[in-house]
């Protein structure tokens, strides 16, 4: 990988996610030689996605370059791989460029969809959990109704505006709420010559409440304000079957949709070579004690999502959201700085700030540790929290007036196809595929 040797001991961190930007800042004056591993080259704001999947914002304002970031920090150095396997033994890391030796490793690899097993899901429907994947379901949305607007089939018209979200958390439920914005604001316009009241959003959530992480109040009354907007929301409904056309629930109710999003759980995005005993399965996320070190291990950390860590309020494990994250990164640095000089590390102890969700132009729901707030004013707190967890001034100015824009114009101006987006054919699996 070209690192050259230095007098520092090695750190190397996989993942340049929340909690692996939060460590490395807060390592940029520390006596390490800090090499930083992602697959790609820029930092993703992953809670404004689905505003890129549906035209509210461009890629641009929500990606920061790695390289920006780190670029004035000393003994810093970037590379751009794929981490294929941690040999702990020989303290190396293999990538898809090369090899690399370490004396500290920190796994900040994240999460990805979790299908929780049902291949067909993973075959047939949408993810969000990346740019890439953001832009597809734009271009798809975007495709829908242009294939729409040639057809002179009403059933094949329906189901190309019919639109299924799996999954009622703060993804599943913001996505929800930026289609029924796109529906009465931007699609009317734009297709005169459809009739857009036939375009249906289902929510389909398994439990018996959305955003079932928050208060039962955000709960309530994030479920009105969808309703409001016109979403139908299926609760108690579980997804066991998709072909690329209907959609099955446990219920049997089914829907006909050419478009499915599949926003129903993560789990940790793992690397091979650690012993399956530090693996919890449930979310296949990797065991650390109250240092952030991974069970069994002396120089192996692991930090975000990939990191199951319990305490008395988190029986099933810290929750896979961006604030754990930050916060285990800018702890674990102080640790591994004590651990430099001999000193004793100090436990982390995790700090509920909140949890908030967007519905739409003027809604939203914000769960504080002895308040709940929802409407106008849960809306603004969301817009400036958002704000400033952004990288970059730029990205922010530019969030900012792109917002600003569109809630005055009511307008959502990155509707682009910029790359066609074709869904495969879905048929009966080939045997060696089952």
């Amino acid at each position: 990988m070209n690192i050259p040797e230095s007098d520092f001991s090695r750190l190397v961190i996989i993942g340049a996610g929340f909690a692996g930007i939060a460590l490395a800042k807060k390592l940029r004056r520390k006596k390490f030689q800090v090499v930083l591993l992602d697959k790609h080259n820029y930092h993703n704001f992953q809670p404004l996605l689905y505003q890129v999947a549906t035209g509210g914002l461009e890629v641009g304002s929500i990606a920061h370059p790695i390289r920006k970031i780190i670029h004035n920090y000393p003994n810093f150095y970037f590379r751009m791989a794929q981490v294929k396997e941690i040999d702990p033994d020989k303290q190396i890391i293999r990538a898809d460029i090369g090899e690399l030796s370490y004396d500290y490793l920190v796994v900040a690899t994240g999460s990805k969809t979790n299908y929780f097993g049902n291949r067909e899901m993973e075959r047939t429907t949408m993810s969000m959990k990346t740019v890439s994947q953001a832009l597809n379901i734009r271009t798809l949305i975007l495709e829908n109704f242009e294939q729409a607007v040639l057809s002179k089939d009403p059933v094949e018209r329906n189901c190309l505006m019919t639109f299924c979200i799996v999954g009622g958390g703060p993804t599943g439920v913001e996505l929800a709420g930026a289609l029924a914005e796109m529906k009465k604001d931007i699609f009317q316009k734009d297709y005169p010559d459809l009739d857009i009241s036939l375009m249906t959003i289902n929510l389909i959530q398994s439990g018996d409440a959305i955003l079932n992480t928050m208060s039962a109040k955000s709960s309530a009354a994030a479920e009105k304000f969808l309703r409001e907007l016109g979403v139908n929301i299926y609760k108690n409904h579980r997804v066991v079957a998709y072909d690329g056309r209907v959609v099955i629930t446990n219920t049997d109710t089914k829907f006909n949709s050419s478009t499915v999003i599949w926003t129903a759980g993560v789990q940790g995005a793992m690397i091979r070579g650690l012993t399956n005993s530090v693996i919890d399965a449930r979310a296949d996320r990797l065991k650390v004690d109250a240092y952030n070190r991974v069970n069994g291990y002396e120089n192996v950390f692991a930090i975000g999502d990939i990191a199951f860590m319990q305490d008395e309020n988190n029986p099933q494990g810290l929750p896979m959201m961006a604030q754990p994250a930050i916060q285990q990164g800018e702890h674990l640095a102080e640790n591994l700085d004590r651990l430099l000089k001999n000193r004793v590390m100090e436990a982390f102890e995790y700090e509920n700030k909140g949890s908030m969700a967007t519905i739409g132009r003027n809604k939203a729901v914000v769960d504080l540790p002895h308040l709940h707030l929802n409407g106008i004013l849960a809306w603004f707190m969301w817009i400036f929290v958002h704000l400033f967890a952004i990288i970059g001034f730029k990205n922010r100015l530019m969030v900012f007036m792109t917002w600003a824009y569109n809630y005055v114009r009511r307008d959502r101006e990155d509707r682009l196809i910029i790359r066609p987006y074709k869904k495969k054919s879905f048929t009966a699996f080939t045997s060696d595929e089952v």
